[in-house]
């Protein structure tokens, strides 16, 4: 891609989604994602026009009147985005491909850290280490970080979560905020995503297709694995085929939930047809609403 091209699509990003997390997201990723940045103080009786999401009803409960928890806030804050860019990331058949989301959700993500002046770092992965980027602050540290995302062409079309996990764990030693960004088409990173939310706090966003959710009835189909790049044919007429490909991508649906429930690890999934403004609003609420809860 030429230089000037990569240029107008990195500005084109940065209007769009700095707006995004000015406007929209930085007081929500400001009290979402600065969990572990969070230490208990103390608490303290219940005033007028306290959050009474904050009431402490073990406390409470002993002294039989109000009492809230007071937290302290870390000055800064490390977040680090794991972000997939094997083959099946340039599948889509929609408004746009997986790239293009993930690649807009990155720079949101980035935007929101420095407007809250925490650092901002990158491993890029497939199934190795691609590109690491180390955590800075700063707009032109963003743009950095968006135009490899734009332009960025990774050594292998595979996938590896775990590596990029374990990677990650051994590589940040101060505990920080991650977002893994991927479809999360593989297996066998549970024990690494494990280990790695209990030092850190993680959170997983899928970004997916529709069509790879169902087989549409086309008749004959031939099909490529992006990553291996097998090539089949299947008959999309008839419906066990359809049903069985859904059964598929539902099962292991249902796998990575388990993974990310067990795991500790908030998720969102979203569609490339989704609008990832709401998906991303959900996953900061939630947050917020577990972590008043502790």
């Amino acid at each position: 891609m030429e230089t000037s091209e990569i240029l107008k699509k990195v500005r084109k990003i940065e209007i769009k989604t700095r707006g995004l997390s000015q406007n929209i997201f930085a007081g929500e990723y400001h009290s979402a994602f600065k969990g572990r940045g969070m230490t208990f103080s103390e608490v303290r009786e219940y005033q007028y026009g306290d959050d009474v999401r904050t009431i402490d009803w073990n406390v409470t409960a002993r002294f039989g009147h109000t009492f809230v928890k007071i937290f302290e806030e870390e000055r800064e804050l490390t977040v680090m985005l794991l972000i997939d860019i094997s083959g099946s990331r340039d599948f889509g058949t929609i408004r746009q491909t997986k790239k293009d989301m993930i690649t807009e959700i990155a720079a949101v993500l980035a935007f929101s850290t420095i407007q809250n002046n925490d650092k901002i770092g990158v491993i890029f992965f497939s199934d190795k280490i691609e590109k690491f980027i180390p955590p800075q602050k700063g707009r032109k540290h963003v743009l950095h970080i968006i135009r490899e995302l734009i332009d960025f062409e990774p050594q292998s079309q595979k996938t590896n979560i775990a590596e990029a996990l374990k990677y990650f764990t051994n590589a940040i030693k101060k505990s920080s905020t991650a977002f893994v960004i991927s479809d999360f088409m593989d297996s066998g990173f549970e024990r690494e995503l494990t280990i790695s939310s209990k030092k850190h706090d993680v959170a997983a966003i899928q970004v997916f297709d529709h069509r790879e959710t169902e087989l549409p009835k086309v008749g004959i189909l031939k099909l490529k694995d992006a990553e291996s790049g097998q090539r089949i044919y299947i008959d999309t007429s008839e419906k066990k085929i359809r049903t069985m490909y859904k059964n598929l991508w539902g099962e292991a649906q249902l796998s990575n939930q388990k993974i990310f429930t067990r795991s500790g690890v908030d998720t969102v999934s979203i569609s490339t047809s989704d609008d990832y403004v709401k998906k991303l609003m959900q996953l900061f609420q939630m947050r917020n609403c577990k972590k008043l809860n502790y």
